[in-house]
């Protein structure tokens, strides 16, 4: 009897163990009190981390069911439930490389109507790379009716400036980012998507209203040009404003309210430098050419960001949070209309370098982390 009993613990636990592996064989750990308290300025929380074992993720967004789609830069598509992480088939034409790869990720606002998903990437071959956006479905485990609905022209050499992030504006056409690819003054050439913010109908097609439809010596797809690389871009809540940050060269870091037709000047003004510490341009003030929010000097390299609208932390609504990649925090801003009036750091060096904040529906802030071992977390309140 004695023998039997060891036997049957020794089975019992090499069942637990069997079970445990097989539930994180696609993913790691449950959540993870990192910090258990942080006091700022006008809120106190803690920061969980969710879940780790992502390579140098990008984005993420929400279904509504609850599950969580991450996008890797090496190209594949996390879809996160209950812990785990299970990769999804049915990506295709990624070319990772440089700054490049699998990048942003956001739903159709009609998604639980029409089930459609938008992703940006690097796609090509290596020598003719472009920014490209597409739409697909998840079923299952897999993307179907994959559609390219916008590649960047024309395509060019190198790993620099995609830009990327996607948004969705309050009358349901899309804005897409996209940077100048290292060659500064493409920004500037109208007739080149480099260097611009595009704005689409969600099936790809250009709205007739787009600023500069009709002119021979520009692309109707341009919606803003003189912008080096946005990867931050967000609707404010109430007012439709669409604010997006751009990084500078060596500082000169932007945000900017973004408006049909604008001039946002890169690079003829900048508040940056060259890295060598050359001068860039003519200045920072150029007639025809907007003036930004804020700018940062020295960089902080932003990254994504989002309006706080939530309930869980009622000190922060209408906040703007922005990641940093080289500052390695999380940036408020406390905006009065369209001026940003106060900053505060929260997070420094205690994560890493922030690529993507947003705001999930359970009314949290929530993070992931740019890394060969990326993380998401969730920013919760304490009391």
């Amino acid at each position: 009897m004695k023998k039997l009993h060891t036997l049957s613990l020794a089975l019992g636990i090499f069942l637990s163990v069997f079970i445990l592996t097989c539930t994180h064989d696609n993913g790691p750990a449950a959540s993870e009190l990192i910090l258990p308290r942080v006091v700022s300025e006008d809120e106190t929380f803690r920061v969980v981390r969710v879940l780790e074992g992502l390579e140098h993720p990008w984005s993420f967004t929400f279904l509504p069911d609850g599950r969580i789609l991450v996008t890797e830069r090496p190209g594949r598509l996390a879809l996160v439930e209950n812990g785990r992480i299970r990769r999804l088939s049915g990506l295709s034409d990624i070319v990772a490389t440089g700054q490049g790869g699998l990048l942003d990720v956001v739903l159709h606002p009609e998604y639980e109507q029409n089930g459609w998903i938008y992703f940006s990437y690097s796609g090509g071959s290596r020598t003719e790379l472009s920014t490209r956006v597409a739409r697909a479905r998840v079923s299952a485990s897999r993307l179907i009716d994959v559609q390219i609905i916008f590649t960047m022209q024309p395509a060019s050499a190198g790993g620099r400036h995609f830009g990327s992030r996607l948004a969705f504006m309050d009358d349901g056409t899309v804005l897409i980012t996209l940077g100048e690819r290292g060659e500064q003054n493409r920004a500037q050439d109208l007739k080149d998507h480099a260097g611009s913010t595009i704005r689409l109908h969600d099936d790809g097609s250009v709205p007739e209203d787009n600023p500069f439809v009709g002119r021979m010596d520009a692309v109707p797809e341009i919606y803003t040009y003189g912008n080096r690389n946005a990867q931050g871009m967000a609707v404010q809540p109430g007012t439709g404003l669409v604010w997006q940050h751009e990084h500078g060269p060596r500082g000169g870091d932007e945000i900017n309210i973004i408006e049909p037709g604008k001039n946002y000047g890169w690079p003829v003004i900048t508040y940056g430098r060259e890295y060598s510490g050359g001068s860039i341009g003519i200045g920072t003030e150029a007639p025809g050419m907007e003036q930004p929010i804020l700018h940062w000097t020295p960089s902080i390299a932003p990254s994504g960001m989002t309006f706080y609208s939530g309930s869980l932390f009622p000190a922060w609504r209408g906040n703007l949070f922005v990641g940093a990649l080289v500052g390695r925090h999380l940036r408020r801003l406390v905006v009065e209309g369209t001026r940003v009036v106060h900053q505060e750091i929260l997070l420094q060096d205690s994560l890493g370098r922030i690529r993507d904040v947003r705001e999930g529906p359970d009314g949290a802030l929530w993070l992931i982390t740019d890394s060969r071992n990326g993380g998401l977390y969730r920013i919760e309140p304490v009391q």
